[in-house]
């Protein structure tokens, strides 16, 4: 917004980005604020290392910034983003070939400390994570698009640039492989 004052800018995503094309020097800063959070979870689940994720989404967003023009109004700006992070992360993992990497969450540890139901969770959170960078590339792609997202398959299969019926047999497979992975997490009342 003009002016640098702190008002909550009330464009639309799709105006930011209009107005980023036409030289405004805020609008694209605007947007990004906007949906980091979002962004960074998208980058931090695709990429094998918070180090990665963070690299993956700078490149993402300098290549957002330059090819803003290039952007299609017939999907939404989140998911022309989601993809360009995605894309990016995946083109970082390939150049570092380091998919022998487990990428472990960042926590607080005083905060986590105080009782064994957070540590559990903790432990619980890890595990899940490693489990996921067992799959192959793109059932973790599919698996983070619909279940941990909360992508339907049809905007999962747009969003991955591949068929539905890919985005269903990835998840399947996926979910199949992870049970197998995580099945000591079992317990006596889940039998």
């Amino acid at each position: 917004m003009a002016g640098g004052n702190d008002a909550v800018d009330l464009r639309t995503d799709e105006q930011l980005l209009g107005a980023h094309v036409a030289g405004d020097p805020g609008a694209f800063s605007v947007l990004v604020n906007r949906h980091l959070d979002y962004l960074w979870s998208v980058a931090i689940r695709t990429s094998q290392s918070p180090e990665d994720a963070a690299d993956g989404l700078q490149d993402a967003l300098l290549a957002a910034h330059r090819t803003a023009a290039d952007f299609r109004s017939d999907a939404r700006v989140t998911s022309w983003l989601h993809r360009i992070v995605v894309n990016a992360c995946l083109d970082r993992i390939r150049r570092n070939n380091a998919r022998k990497t487990v990428p472990l969450p960042e926590w607080d540890v005083m905060s986590i400390a105080d009782t064994t139901d957070d540590i559990s969770a903790v432990d619980l959170s890890v595990s899940i994570g490693r489990a996921l960078h067992t799959l192959p590339e793109g059932q973790r792609q599919a698996i983070v698009a619909v279940d941990l997202e909360g992508y339907s398959v049809a905007e999962a299969a747009s969003l991955l640039g591949v068929a539905e019926g890919t985005i269903k047999s990835r998840c399947a497979r996926g979910r199949l492989k992870l049970a197998q992975v995580l099945g000591h997490l079992r317990t006596a009342d889940d039998s």
